[in-house]
């Protein structure tokens, strides 16, 4: 058992003073006033740093050079892993974009083994694609963009535990398999989609719950106000969550800013990370795919000028929602954290800090600077 003291606390609703966060194994057991503290118990002073829960990214395509799409493997995944922990995530969902049949079932086999030896570290999969428009493709491979056929739906619906979320365009699918892979209790989320608001609305009636990267690769609210889109669905549905890349490239501040206002609790922060997040500035270029992705004053492009990803941190993230988009520091910190749990229906486990949730936390700066994190309790780099 030990006690972090000497900090400032976000609970996910407010903050503490002059307490002390006490965690026994991977589990925090209480957060009690400092004097209250029974003498036995082992203090660690965090030195006036700010402890929050963990951040959690959805959708994560690579960092720190490495894309899973690549290499499909729990060497990746743990690489990964030891990555982001530098910018305050300690969960996050491994990512596999359009890709083959036996590529995802791979990606299946790597991430239910990975989750199995690591609890509480990779949340689950989010598969983008195949299942996409190609009319919204982005820098996704054409030649994978593709039906979901009866096989597949049946291996993804016999694996529901290990798929987090699914990202489809809906207008390209029944409403038959977009009910049975909720059934299956598998997050279906609209995403890479050129359906209308009307394709949009009838989606989220059979079940979708989620918008994957909200504004990119969908049907915007066109500047006449007659056709609403997907985005125009998402803002007039109530129980539809959101992704959103804040990294003043893939979406306007003013944009990020109407989408919170819209969306509140249920927007959350994304990354889109790509190998660039946390990789060595000699890092130019990788392959996305098949395509060369190219680094670029920060940007992820491809020849053409597509983006394919981002070099975002949800650190990084934090600090732009803060700074650029306006919002208030505990609305960034639940954006990465909070919001994303409940998304993923495990606010029981992660995304704040109160007895009985797994000591998933990130320890900051005053200026937001990543300090150290824990994972199930446990420092991740040498204590304060």
């Amino acid at each position: 058992m030990i006690a972090l003291t000497d900090c400032r606390i976000f609970t996910g609703e407010h903050w503490l003073e002059e307490h002390a966060l006490v965690i026994n194994g991977e589990r925090i057991v209480a957060v009690i006033p400092e004097a209250k503290l029974a003498p036995e118990v082992k203090k660690h002073s965090l030195q006036g740093a700010w402890v929050s829960a963990g951040f959690i990214d959805l959708q994560l395509n690579g960092c720190g050079g490495v894309m899973f799409n690549s290499d499909i493997s729990s060497a990746c995944l743990a690489h990964m892993q030891r990555t982001n922990l530098a910018s305050g995530t300690t969960s996050f969902l491994p990512t596999l974009i359009t890709s083959s049949d036996a590529d995802m079932h791979r990606a299946l086999a790597v991430t239910a083994q990975f989750m199995k030896e690591h609890p509480h570290q990779v949340l689950g999969l989010h598969l983008e694609g195949p299942y996409l428009n190609l009319a919204r493709k982005g820098i996704h491979p054409a030649s994978q963009v593709r039906h979901l056929d009866k096989a597949m739906l049946n291996t993804l619906c016999q694996h529901s535990e290990v798929i987090a979320t699914l990202t489809l365009a809906p207008e390209c699918h029944s409403s038959s398999h977009i009910r049975q892979l909720v059934a299956a209790d598998i997050k279906v989320a609209i995403g890479h989609t050129d359906a209308s608001f009307e394709q949009a609305k009838a989606s989220f009636n059979d079940g979708i719950s989620f918008a994957t990267h909200l504004y990119n690769a969908m049907t915007p609210t066109t500047s006449s106000g007659r056709t609403p889109g997907v985005v125009g669905a998402v803002y007039d549905s109530p129980h539809i969550g959101a992704g959103i890349i804040a990294d003043g490239v893939h979406v306007h501040p003013a944009n990020i800013r109407l989408a919170h206002r819209m969306l509140g609790e249920r927007l959350c922060l994304v990354t889109d990370a790509t190998a660039a997040a946390g990789a060595p500035s000699s890092l130019r270029e990788f392959d996305f795919c098949g395509t060369t992705v190219f680094i670029k004053n920060g940007q992820c492009v491809d020849e053409n000028g597509t983006l394919g990803g981002s070099s975002l941190t949800m650190i990084g993230g934090v600090r732009f929602l803060i700074k650029q988009v306006g919002l208030t520091l505990e609305q960034a910190l639940n954006m990465a954290s909070l919001n994303p749990a409940r998304a993923l229906n495990k606010a029981r486990d992660l995304g704040s800090i109160e007895p009985g949730k797994v000591a998933n936390l990130v320890i900051l700066s005053p200026a937001l600077e990543v300090l150290n994190t824990l994972v199930q309790g446990r420092f991740t780099r040498a204590p304060l």
